[in-house]
């Protein structure tokens, strides 16, 4: 039987091409996704222990006067250097390097920011007794030794067109200054790596930009030859501040590698998510593969009864077929899954990021599941149909009846499909219900639902169809009623090649609902609460220098300014998110609704409260309340105004003056600007000169605010279409396959109609025509089932996005129907092609 089965296979290889397509994307993604994670964790790892190779311990201390305690003995801005020789006397210490560490920003030669500011860093430059630092290997220049010099990574030099001796603009968070370079150097630095940058100061210069003079953020301490690394950690965690925690170079390593493979995590789980979505819809492809294949050998395989085969054994011949089919694809896909993880790799590399060296991983479980997931998948789709085949009477071989679905197979179906779909659509409204805790819910509810509807579409499918086939007989005549006739022919065979387009444009249409929804909510966002023609910030998030807000103020064309300063409050032992303001300009550039009493409160050094907070609390309109300033200060402020919550501003308003009596150092985040004209070029020109051209200052206008704030939803959903495209490839694989199968079977028929009249063009029709109420007939399903979803979701996080409401993007749903249309085109030009070719006396022969 095993013979008999590879016979078969080789015999209609063309039958199984779109099976073994099918597998095969699906196990590429699968493969080549775990060959990609491995090789990238191996090579940051390999990095990781060579970064701390020679890494005895390592201390890293946070500015305790950040979390304003007012201990001195606490409050310190990092290790001091008299901590720093007290460690380098320590037995077993070889060495001892001292870092500082904080945002630098480059310009280029048009005063652009290099880099996208979260990886933009500025260090030290350490040189040891020989005038060198470890961790940098300069291939021109020297490393910086006075104020007035930097030092570049060579990455960044080359972006920058900079050479050594020439000046570069560098911007920290103050003012931008303009330095001399000194040296280009190499590194391992991971965001370097990452397509950041690296600017070296000289160490005095840094630690009075990032720090304090004298103090660092990090030690790197070296062992003496056999000296013992927990012996040192042992000797020098008493000397160091309570802010500071030591670490052996091995626990370093091994956090960093845990973090990589946390990192990686996440993208592998991303992609194989994808990866089974594809396979999912595979299983739909080739269970119809092979339930047509067993169909058109009835006669085959009911001889195979006749001469003594038991059930037994017909069974294990189809699923030996499968085998064969799966470890094919399997192969194939495996081999383009490392072509496509060396694709990935090489990918990253163009979009600027720097993967570290190392050779292609292909360990035992990338080929382990590969294989086991190809072979698997197979197997199971093809076991429904090899049951069937082995329920062939040996009385068939006579007159090749195929097997007909009896009415108790047929209403045992609908009845769990119904069952599914009622009981995943109840769990799916419950998880609405829930709110936020019903995700889980409602995932568990999609899934039942989904199967649900897959069983009950060949039963969908004769109604739905049957609504259109009027208007196939009256715009295509005799092509359009027999195409109609058609799709509904073999309801099973309909359904599971709608299926897989359904299941694809569930999710798709699901996540663009979503997506359109949560994306206009944030455009309304935006539009009904800022004034302001500009929102400044500092590149990473980083805070804005007092100075930049006295140079916008001055700015010409500026008609309000107002910052919004971080401030927050103790109150009766709750901490208030606060907000220092610029009285009298803060409603010039934020649309604040008053509720009661006047925000002129705020300059006679009253608080203005957002009035969900006030009703929270108990307070009222000329309440005062006892509060603790962040300097641990205590006073009474007097609640002067209350006004609607606004999602650009904090429950708490002050001004700036009263904030300023109790932070040494302002934190600003974001300044606003209201201009006399609007937005313009020219007043935009005029902001950034006030700024000294400041490449790591930006000037966002208000929909450049509506692309921060909902840009990334639609990055997600380009990222989301781009890997659930595969699974409509197989989808549209299926079509391909359905109508090929079709035709094979059909040519008799194909070769009747040609005889009495019907001429090639209308045959080619025909075929196009099934094609497209199929795949119409899926899309219909998936947006509908997508839709639902959609609205369920929704209900989990309509909470936490202000404005939100239920959008249904009936553009883009048109435009997914239609695409959906021009698939079944695509995916018929063959076999209508095929069909149309047919010998109509050699067709009427054929049984």
């Amino acid at each position: 039987m095993f013979r008999t089965a590879l016979r078969t296979v080789l015999a209609h290889k063309a039958r199984l091409l779109m099976t073994v397509l099918a597998v095969m994307l699906g196990v590429a993604f699968v493969s080549g996704t775990l060959v990609f994670t491995d090789t990238l964790g191996n090579a940051f790892e390999k990095q990781s222990s060579k970064s701390f190779k020679d890494v005895a311990v390592g201390v890293t201390a946070y500015d305790a006067r950040d979390s304003g305690d007012t201990d001195d003995a606490k409050a310190t801005p990092g290790v001091g250097q008299e901590t720093v020789g007290k460690i380098e006397g320590l037995d077993g210490v070889a060495s001892v390097t001292g870092r500082v560490s904080g945002f630098a920003g480059v310009a280029d030669p048009d005063g652009k920011l290099i880099g996208d500011g979260w990886s933009n860093n500025g260090s030290n430059f350490a040189p040891g007794e020989n005038g060198q630092d470890a961790a940098y290997s300069f291939s021109e220049g020297t490393g910086p030794t006075k104020d007035g010099e930097i030092a570049l990574d060579r990455t960044t030099a080359t972006k920058g067109k900079y050479t050594v001796g020439e000046p570069v603009r560098v911007a920290t968070n103050g003012p931008v200054k303009e330095y001399t370079l000194s040296g280009v150097f190499t590194t391992d630095d991971g965001q370097v790596n990452a397509g950041g940058s690296l600017v070296l100061f000289d160490t005095a210069v840094a630690q009075k930009l990032y720090l304090e003079p004298g103090f660092y953020s990090d030690l790197t301490i070296t062992a003496a030859a056999g000296a013992s690394e927990s012996r040192i950690l042992d000797q020098l965690k008493p000397l160091l501040p309570k802010n500071a925690e030591a670490k052996t170079g091995e626990q370093l390593a091994t956090e960093q590698a845990d973090q990589i493979e946390r990192s990686l995590s996440s993208l592998n789980q991303i992609l194989l998510g994808s990866a089974a979505v594809a396979l999912f819809v595979g299983v739909f492809l080739i269970s119809n593969t092979f339930t047509m294949l067993v169909a058109q050998r009835t006669r085959e395989l009911a001889l195979l009864r006749a001469v003594g085969a038991s059930r037994r054994q017909v069974k294990r011949s189809v699923l030996a077929e499968a085998a064969v089919v799966g470890v094919i694809a399997s192969t194939i896909g495996f081999l383009f899954g490392l072509g496509l993880a060396i694709a990935l790799r090489s990918l990253m590399g163009v979009t600027g990021a720097k993967i570290p060296a190392g050779a292609l991983v292909v360990s035992p479980t990338a080929v382990g599941a590969a294989f086991g997931v190809g072979v698997l998948i197979t197997l199971l789709a093809a076991w429904l149909p090899a049951r069937r085949a082995a329920k062939i009477p040996p009385v068939a071989a006579m007159n090749s009846v195929h097997g007909v679905a009896t009415t108790k197979s047929l209403v045992v179906r609908n009845s769990i499909g119904g069952a599914l779909a009622l009981l995943g659509s109840a769990v799916i409204v419950a998880g609405a219900a829930a709110g936020s805790d019903g995700r889980i819910l409602i995932g568990g509810g999609a899934f039942l639902t989904m199967i649900g509807v897959i069983v009950l579409i060949p039963l969908l499918s004769r109604p739905v169809i049957a609504l259109v086939r009027p208007l196939l007989r009256g715009v295509f005549g005799v092509s359009g009623k027999l195409a109609g006739l058609n799709a509904v022919r073999n309801p099973r065979r309909t359904g599971a090649t709608a299926s897989a387009l359904a299941i694809g444009l569930t999710l798709v249409t699901g996540l663009t609902v979503i997506g359109v929804t949560v994306g206009q909510a944030v455009d309304r966002m935006t539009t009904d609460n800022i004034k302001a023609d500009y929102m400044v910030t500092m590149a990473a998030a980083g805070d804005l220098d007092q100075s930049v807000l006295t140079a916008l103020e001055k700015a010409p064309g500026v008609i309000a300014v107002s910052p919004q300063q971080s401030a927050g409050l103790e109150i009766k032992g709750d901490y208030h998110s606060a907000s220092a303001v610029t009285p009298g300009d803060i409603e010039k550039v934020i649309n604040i609704a008053s509720v009661s009493g006047s925000l002129d409160a705020l300059a006679q050094g009253e608080i203005a409260v957002a009035e969900d907070t006030a009703r929270s609390n108990g307070w009222k309109l000329g309440d005062t309340v006892q509060v603790t300033f962040s300097d641990k200060k205590t006073g009474e402020l007097t609640v002067g105004a209350t006004y609607k919550k606004n999602e650009f501003l904090s429950p708490v308003l002050m001004s700036t003056e009263l904030a300023s009596t109790h932070e040494a150092t302002p934190y600003i985040p974001e300044v606003w600007v209201k201009m006399d004209g609007g937005a313009s070029a020219a007043n935009e020109q005029a902001l950034v000169d006030s700024l000294g051209k400041n490449p790591a200052i930006t000037m966002m206008d208000q929909q450049d605010i509506r692309n921060e704030f909902g840009g990334f939803i639609n990055t997600a959903l380009n990222i989301m279409y781009g890997l659930l495209a595969m699974a409509l490839v197989i989808a549209i694989l299926g079509v391909v396959n359905t109508l090929a199968m079709s035709v094979f079977e059909r040519q008799q028929e194909i070769g009747m109609l040609r005889a009495i009249g019907l001429d090639r063009a209308k045959v080619k029709r025909m075929i196009r025509l099934e094609a497209v109420v199929i795949s119409l007939f899926g899309a219909v399903i998936g947006v509908g089932l997508g839709s639902f979803l959609a609205w369920a979701i929704g209900q989990t996080i309509k909470d936490q996005v202000p404005g939100y409401a239920l959008v249904i993007p009936w553009d883009r749903i048109g435009i997914f129907l239609v695409l959906a249309g021009l698939v079944g085109v695509l995916a018929a030009l063959w076999p209508a092609r095929s069909a149309a070719k047919l010998n109509m006396l050699t067709a009427i022969k054929t049984e």
